[in-house]
């Protein structure tokens, strides 16, 4: 059965604070860990009241140091708000900390609205090919000194840091395959182009040192819970969260609302039909056949689910209902 892997945006839910998610986030990677997950990642996201996980790289340590088998890593860093040399020296200090643990996804949007990305960068300079100059100069300060290099990342140099493409469309397939570098689509969020970028990483895939085939890792928002009713109100709160964005009013995770969706007009319920359509919700069995059937119309290679819940035992619960899930169709396959 495809692996599975977490995806956390650290949510802070209505009534609490950041360092509470940032407390869940370490006790939700922790349970991952006892139930078989391979990864867990964080991502990189700014201005936004309802996400904890600006600082990546600082909160990628917090959960390493509390854990001690699972990967953890960025889905993603945020490469043009950066230099890469302070990638390369803060995921090389992580490398080091934790050898073997630490994985690299690298995104090529700002992760945040445009005034926003000015503060982060102070200006918006750059062209359209700067992303992929400066994805091949990150991978080059991991790669062992070479006589007369006069800068280097320390840490950093000659560790094994994987890097990761992540996209929500053609460009990042595009790139991925170029450099033969494994790909995460985004079709959690942005499912449209899915099966086109997929196609054209696997068609254009040309091997490279760190990856011999194509390897595609694929988003998928599940909610679980004892039955589908209790699983489809716990799902209003990402569902309402995700409205919240579009419609310029980001905030914090709000509690679950019964008939949420019943109550949008159609405009509302057609984009979050269409944003999460890549979705799983329901009951243990549900999970399950939703689950198999969105790896074997795929045919990923590993499965980041992430779930937005706002109470969370419920989304420990869940995560827990889809780890035996997946035991399930492992023994079966």
């Amino acid at each position: 059965m495809t692996p599975i892997s977490v995806l956390d945006l650290s949510p802070v839910p209505e009534g609490t604070d950041a360092g509470a998610s940032l407390r869940n986030t370490l006790d939700l990677a922790r349970h991952a860990e006892r139930w078989g997950y391979r990864r867990y990642w964080l991502a990189e996201h700014h201005n936004m009241p309802g996400i904890a996980s600006a600082a990546t790289a600082v909160v990628i340590g917090h959960v390493a140091a509390g854990t001690s088998s699972i990967r953890v890593g960025a889905g993603g860093i945020m490469l043009p708000n950066h230099s890469p040399l302070m990638v390369a020296e803060a995921f090389g200090t992580l490398a080091a900390l934790h050898p073997g643990r630490i994985d690299l996804g690298l995104g090529r949007a700002p992760g945040t609205d445009m005034l926003t990305a000015r503060a982060l960068r102070r200006n918006l300079s750059g062209d359209v090919d700067q992303f992929p100059r400066d994805v091949v100069e990150l991978m080059s300060y991991f790669k062992p000194v070479e006589e007369g290099q006069r800068v280097q990342a320390v840490p950093g140099a000659g560790l094994d840091v994987p890097v990761w493409i992540l996209g929500s469309s053609l460009y990042g397939a595009q790139l991925a395959a170029m450099l033969g570098l494994p790909y995460a689509f985004a079709s959690h969020f942005a499912p449209a182009d899915l099966e086109h970028a997929v196609a054209i990483y696997r068609e254009r895939f040309e091997p490279s040192e760190q990856l011999d085939r194509p390897y595609v890792m694929l988003g998928l928002s599940v909610i679980a819970a004892e039955t589908d009713e209790e699983a489809r109100l716990l799902f209003t709160s990402q569902q309402q969260s995700f409205v919240n964005i579009r419609t310029g009013r980001p905030g914090k995770l709000p509690p679950p609302q019964p008939g949420y969706y019943e109550s949008l007009e159609p405009m509302a319920r057609a984009m979050l039909d269409q944003t999460l359509s890549c979705a799983v919700v329901g009951s243990p069995a549900t999970v399950r056949r939703g689950v198999a059937e969105f790896a074997r119309r795929t045919g990923a290679d590993e499965l980041m689910v992430t779930g937005h819940i706002f109470d969370h035992s419920a989304r420990l619960r869940s995560y827990e209902i889809l780890a035996d899930a997946h035991r399930e169709l492992s023994r079966a396959a």
